[in-house]
């Protein structure tokens, strides 16, 4: 059976500009999102995006792996989007190829920040059973540490990942605070057109 794409989406009370900068800039980008330590632009593409390698440090090891994406600031509808496609580079890695897209939703003041994205498992489906559902709460417990670092300023450092076990901080990220469950079964149906054009890593 086919393990459902992850779907994960939170309100940000920030204005768009914000938004983007902290998720489009690599350097920033790894600081608030826990999959990833470090993320090195390499060469633009030939259709526009741009190519990238990734890292994630582990104890003991490190994951790598190469991507590709391209974003869409200005959109007609007033949205904007980001598509990706990646894969690793070792076995070490539970995620093999994938492909994904952030989406951008103005909302009065705020932005409806939300990702789809699916992946080949490298340890086989019933590991992903294990790693899927930890893959999609990592995922939403970033989007919140986004959202303070955005809403409040407060760097992402200040929540290390081990502040998950700070219960008696109430401010910190908490994936709980994101939407998981996707409005509709086709999660990768709302994905820009971009991802489909989008040159595979």
């Amino acid at each position: 059976m086919r393990m459902r794409p992850l779907f994960v989406s939170i309100r940000i009370a920030a204005p768009m500009e914000r938004v983007w900068e902290l998720t489009q800039d690599p350097a920033q980008h790894t600081r608030w999102d826990a999959r990833f330590s470090r993320i090195v632009p390499t060469a633009p593409l030939a259709g526009g995006g741009t190519r990238f390698v990734y890292e994630r440090r582990l104890p003991g090891c490190v994951i790598t792996g190469t991507g590709t994406t391209i974003g869409e600031r200005l959109r007609p509808d007033g949205t904007a989007t980001s598509a990706l496609r990646f894969d690793a580079d070792t076995r070490l890695s539970p995620l093999g190829a994938g492909r994904g897209y952030w989406r951008y939703r103005p909302d009065g003041d705020a932005v409806l920040f939300s990702t789809g994205y699916d992946y080949a498992p490298n340890w086989g489906r019933g590991l992903d059973l294990l790693v899927r559902p930890l893959i999609g709460w990592a995922t939403a417990w970033s989007f919140d540490r986004l959202r303070i670092w955005a809403e409040t300023g407060t760097p992402p450092e200040r929540w290390p990942l081990r502040s998950v076990l700070w219960w008696w901080r109430s401010r910190r990220p908490r994936a709980a605070r994101c939407e998981r469950r996707a409005p509709h079964r086709h999660v990768m149906a709302d994905a820009p057109a971009t991802l489909q054009e989008l040159a595979q890593p």
